[in-house]
């Protein structure tokens, strides 16, 4: 049976600031996710569905349930064997295999085990053996981690999606087993602001946030429309329209990746980014490395090595407005583009010196 293909990325109608989000995040799972804050029916999942289907396919041990690296995670893929209960030939490797990179839904009645893994309590039971029960986490690493109204979530539980999202490692720790295994993945959280906020705390240890509605352009709406038509009446003709357009973006994320880390900020775009959390006011030090980070994220998607000051500036809008709640999000994005105005005419005044 032909599976239906998914809804291409770049067919999705206007929402540039959602898809560079996803898209940078991609590039750099470092950043730590991004939040996507918006009313329902704004292609939300939609965008994160497609973006893993364009994504090039990984190789996977097969039958492995922490969807290690065979070139570079053969040593955990080891341990994480014996912690199911395995007793694996290390001169005689599992077999290999290609497949897309998934995406991992998250509940929202998702339990801590359920998330994080547990002990496989059958086999405790029955034969006394304590053996891992690998959570979501463990399928999620080198995907894709969907969590639809992160706000609705238990507290606990998006602290510990976070400190994995952060540190890249999952740590199962159960009556007297301490296991842990590679965690590295791409965080996405969606929520409607009208069913409840999230705790200040966490909002600010997501590394992006994009405030998104529904389009106002009459035109831009005819198109959302005309295209959903088109790919529900054929969606095997609708996606290969839209195949080379596609194919060009996962090149620009592949070549971006592999450029990444030879992108180089000067000091003097240290200073910009020092200014622009300054001044807004942002409590502690996560903004202004953000920043960075997605500043140099948008050089590589560019294919430059130098981070430049309108880096900056489209990485300030993505990294600080919900850091702040003093004021509403809508007068906090207000200061960001004045903020970006000013540092502007500085940098015009410092140049004329």
């Amino acid at each position: 049976m032909t599976t239906k293909p998914v809804y291409p990325f770049v067919a999705i109608v206007a929402q540039e600031k959602m898809k560079l989000a996803l898209v940078l995040n991609v590039i750099n799972p470092e950043l730590g996710g991004v939040l996507i804050r918006g009313e329902k029916g704004t292609a939300k999942s939609t965008a994160v569905r497609a973006l893993a289907d364009i994504l090039p396919q990984i190789e996977v041990f097969a039958d492995d349930p922490f969807q290690l690296d065979p070139r570079s995670e053969y040593q955990v893929f080891l341990e994480s064997a014996r912690a199911l209960g395995n007793n694996p030939d290390p001169d005689n490797p599992p077999g290999i295999i290609r497949r897309k990179v998934q995406v991992v839904e998250l509940p929202v009645g998702a339990t801590e085990d359920r998330v994080v893994g547990t002990l496989d309590l059958e086999q405790a039971i029955k034969k006394g053996e304590k053996r891992i029960e690998p959570g979501l986490l463990a399928a999620a690493h080198r995907g894709i981690l969907y969590v639809d109204e992160v706000n609705l979530l238990d507290d606990h539980v998006v602290d510990v999606l976070l400190d994995s999202a952060a540190m890249g490692v999952n740590t199962i720790e159960r009556e007297g087993v301490s296991f842990s295994h590679p965690a590295r993945f791409t965080l996405v959280g969606t929520m409607n602001p009208e069913e409840g906020e999230l705790r200040p705390q966490l909002l600010d240890r997501f590394g992006l946030c994009v405030n998104i509605e529904g389009i106002r352009d009459a035109g831009d709406r005819v198109a959302i429309m005309e295209r959903r038509i088109e790919f529900d009446r054929d969606p095997q003709g609708f996606a290969a329209r839209w195949q080379a357009e596609s194919e060009d973006l996962a090149a620009r994320i592949i070549e971006a990746r592999g450029l990444l880390d030879q992108v180089e900020a000067g000091r003097e775009i240290l200073f910009e980014i020092a200014e622009y959390c300054l001044q807004v006011g942002v409590d502690g030090h996560r903004g202004d490395i953000v920043i960075l980070k997605t500043a140099k994220a948008l050089a590589a998607f560019e294919g430059r090595c130098q981070v430049t000051t309108d880096d900056v500036e489209k990485a300030a809008e993505l990294a600080l407005p919900h850091r702040l709640r003093r004021q509403p999000l809508m007068e906090i994005a207000a200061n960001v583009q004045q903020i970006r105005q000013q540092n502007r005419e500085k940098a015009n005044q410092r140049g004329a010196a």
